[in-house]
């Protein structure tokens, strides 16, 4: 079980520099067709940037059930946890507290939620693939401190 904790755990720390990867190279790379649309004023509350929420939790549903039904793959399970949980506090943080898609009253002084909030607001100054900074989602460096 601690076993199972741990590369949890271990998987959603490395999940930061897969998702910093994945939004630098990928997001603004190949896939900006997908992308763009949470850099731009778009109609409804749906944008076609959720579609990598969908595929995204597909690998995770993927994993979940090799690790679950393939006793040599036991590690994928856990590996799929920490995928999820990463899932979790990206959409927490992402779409509730920084863009508020669902409305809720949140206001904070924490100095952390600050920085990372004030990280994502500098990245979406831009509206183009090329240009942006601060990729991370749950990280971003001191800079971003209010001075």
């Amino acid at each position: 079980m601690l076993v199972n904790v741990a590369i949890a755990l271990g998987t959603l720390l490395i999940m930061e520099g897969v998702a910093w990867f994945t939004h630098k190279y990928i997001m603004h790379g190949i896939m900006w067709s997908w992308h763009h649309s949470h850099h731009n004023a778009h109609k409804g509350f749906f944008e076609i940037n959720d579609l990598f929420s969908v595929l995204f939790s597909g690998v995770a549903v993927g994993l979940f059930v090799a690790g679950l039904e393939i006793p040599s793959l036991w590690y994928l399970a856990p590996i799929a946890a920490g995928v999820t949980l990463y899932g979790i506090g990206y959409f927490v943080f992402h779409d509730v507290i920084v863009h508020r898609r669902i409305r809720i009253k949140f206001n904070t002084k924490n100095p952390y939620l600050l920085r990372i909030m004030r990280a994502h607001y500098v990245h979406h100054k831009v509206h183009t693939r090329d240009g942006a900074e601060a990729f991370g989602f749950l990280y971003a460096p001191k800079k971003y401190d209010k001075k």
